[in-house]
């Protein structure tokens, strides 16, 4: 089905952009007339790209108001449809405003909820119309849609931490580079002038200084350019090669303390997947199999691959995840004693409550670790600039004393 760029104005004679699915120009104009706009004019719209795609984006707090509206309607025994039609109403965001839209005609058609979510696949993802699905089996919806707000809650607090967790250093490591080829190519070649014309005899600690600076000077664009380079090119390399991109992920994971942050991250998103989609109600291989595919690390998917297999052949899921050897030993323990006890569900909870602990852990301690290492980098720098610099100056007024 086609979208339409269209303009058209509202109860109150202004104006309003969007964009909307429709089968034609009369299927829009009548989809436009159920939310209350008058359609102007119309055309047939191309993906949008950079700037005006980001504006145009639905963000997590959009989906969070969403399932909250959805949550607490369905709560109150309001029908499917006036939700929707509600939540399209009152929309804050033209895009979801449109998508609501294009949600509401295709269940008035007979589609299941899951199905219309499940249309727009770039904005509600795998776990988002599975979870709806489990609702819609169970016919208890605004308990999926509970599950669906604690779930996109803790999906954005992770984005905030993993955001602090690499651009906090990126950000300390860049202003540490930028000092030092300032430094390097345009204050100590003014001092360089000043000690080669004293024709004195410099010490190594000063020749190499210069020689640093000179090469700074003339290669600072591929200093800065390389590593900017070198993450584009892997990048690159992983996306069209899933060799490559299994290594990389692997030693990534053998990295000292960033691997272990990457690890705690990943397995935080793969307990909390885990628990809130067992609790929904769905089988225990279908959660295995979806929390798999938010690790973010090939090579951990691949272990929990294993898992789904050996509990697909028979195993516990406590036996399968000590086997991995991933999880420790304390996480292994709690599951068993969540599938002895009957409790499964409110274990797994729990033990992704244990992982958030632990990745706050690691994200501060990372950061802990990696300031003040970069900062005694430049003050290194900084001493071996004044060391270079000041030595030969007080030998040279030294030398003319006597």
């Amino acid at each position: 089905m086609p979208h339409y760029a269209y303009r058209a104005v509202n109860a109150n004679g202004r104006q309003v952009r969007g964009s909307l699915a429709a089968a034609n120009e009369m299927d829009l104009q009548s989809a436009l007339f159920e939310i209350g706009l008058e359609l102007v004019d119309c055309r047939t719209a191309r993906a949008r790209r950079g700037l005006l795609a980001l504006r145009d984006r639905i963000t997590t707090q959009d989906l969070i108001q969403l399932c909250i509206h959805l949550e607490q309607m369905q709560g109150a025994g309001v029908p499917l449809l006036q939700c929707l039609a509600d939540i399209r109403d009152s929309a804050g965001s033209p895009r979801l405003r449109d998508l609501t839209a294009e949600i509401y005609r295709d269940v008035s058609e007979g589609q299941v909820l899951s199905a219309a979510f499940a249309a727009h696949p770039r904005v509600f993802g795998n776990v988002f119309t599975a979870l709806i699905a489990a609702g819609e089996a169970t016919g208890n919806l605004a308990e999926s849609f509970r599950y669906l707000v604690r779930h996109l809650k803790w999906t954005d607090t992770m984005t905030a931490k993993v955001r602090k967790a690499t651009r906090y250093p990126a950000v300390v490591a860049f202003v540490v580079l930028s000092v030092t080829i300032f430094l390097m190519a345009g204050v100590v070649p003014q001092v360089v002038d000043f000690l080669t014309s004293s024709n004195q005899a410099l010490p190594i600690w000063t020749t190499a200084l210069i020689v640093t600076s000179a090469v700074v000077q003339v290669y600072w664009p591929i200093i800065v350019g390389l590593p900017v380079a070198t993450a584009v090119a892997i990048r690159i390399m992983k996306r069209r090669s899933e060799d490559v991109a299994y290594r990389v992920d692997a030693l990534i994971l053998r990295l000292p303390v960033v691997g272990s942050v990457v690890r705690k991250i990943a397995l935080a998103r793969f307990a909390q997947m885990f628990a809130v989609m067992f609790q929904s109600g769905i089988d225990i291989l279908a959660c295995l199999d979806s929390s798999r595919r938010v690790l973010g690390n090939r090579a951990l998917a691949e272990a929990m691959a294993l898992v789904k297999q050996q509990v697909q052949a028979g195993s516990t899921l406590s036996t399968a995840m000590a086997a991995s050897g991933e999880f420790p030993t304390r996480v292994t323990r709690m599951v068993k004693v969540g599938e002895d006890t009957g409790n499964l569900g409110q274990t797994l909870q729990e033990v992704a409550v244990l992982y958030d602990q632990d990745v706050d852990r690691a994200i501060d301690s990372l950061i802990g670790m990696v300031e003040p290492m970069l900062t005694a980098v430049l003050g290194l720098i900084m001493a071996w600039i004044a060391l270079a610099v000041f030595g030969p100056i007080y030998d040279s007024l030294g030398q003319i004393g006597v």
